[in-house]
């Protein structure tokens, strides 16, 4: 009888591990490289949602705009999600490299930040603002000054716009472009900075409350899942692009985002 039993939990435990390695061999892993908020953030909301389906997903957390796209295009990871449009068309140009736009999840408005200066009618001549340095977020920053009658640039500049290409600077006020992961250290010693959404927001800074000027929900700068060109229609991407445009993000931003700091697009 005892043989019996041995014999019995024996082969309970050979089929446990045997199921259990199946699972892990069935299971599909989906790497996806993003800044952490918002981006990370709604990830991990949806890693139980594809763990469902059969997906295993891994957030790798960046800091900069480069590195994420980087790793992507040498396919150490599957997607990623932090950047818009115009940015990742813009580096493809730069670097020859193949990303392509798998779906659109949200917009955060860019905004114009101040430690020093309360009401943009208080910005004084000569004052000291501070812009991304990458091509498409300092046009993107500067096209929001233009907006606010700060400056007006050449008809010709487009969303690539550079210092250079300001035509009236009545103000004449100066600017330094600062990598853009770093503009919400440097806030202190300007006198305002145009910082992007998801540096903002991880440094206490909303939108709505905080800007001097807020770009408008009609933005044409979506956040998207990125994949290499060719993976755009792998059924994991598809997957996570599906649990991203689904209520319960919608949701997480209504509440986490009240401000309208995040706009859904889905």
């Amino acid at each position: 009888m005892k043989k019996l039993t041995r014999t019995i939990f024996a082969a309970i435990a050979v089929l446990a591990l045997f199921v259990s390695c199946t699972k892990q061999k069935d299971e599909k892993v989906l790497k996806v490289g993003a800044t952490p908020e918002p981006h990370a953030e709604m990830l991990k909301l949806v890693v139980e949602d594809l763990a469902a389906q059969g997906i295993k997903l891994e957030v790798i957390e960046f800091t900069d705009y480069v590195t994420p796209n980087e790793a992507l295009e040498s396919g150490q990871i599957d997607a990623n999600f932090f950047q818009h449009l115009p940015y990742m068309e813009s580096f493809n140009k730069e670097k020859g490299f193949h990303l392509v736009n798998a779906g659109g999840i949200h917009i955060e408005p860019i905004a114009l930040y101040s430690k020093k200066i309360s009401a943009l009618s208080d910005i004084p001549a000569g004052a000291v603002i501070a812009i991304p340095n990458d091509p498409t977020n300092e046009g993107r920053a500067l096209l929001l000054l233009q907006s606010a009658g700060l400056i007006t640039l050449n008809a010709s500049a487009g969303i690539t716009a550079t210092p250079q290409d300001i035509a009236e600077n009545a103000k004449k006020l100066k600017f330094r472009e600062i990598e853009a992961a770093s503009l919400p250290r440097v806030l202190p010693d300007v006198d305002a900075a145009v910082i992007n959404g998801n540096y903002a927001i991880p440094a206490g800074l909303r939108a709505s409350k905080d800007g001097l000027v807020v770009e408008g929900a009609d933005s044409p700068y979506v956040n998207i899942i990125t994949v290499k060109a060719g993976n755009e229609k792998d059924a994991r991407i598809k997957a996570l692009v599906q649990a991203l445009c689904s209520a319960k993000i919608a949701d997480f931003i209504e509440k986490r985002y009240p401000d309208g700091e995040v706009v859904k697009v889905f």
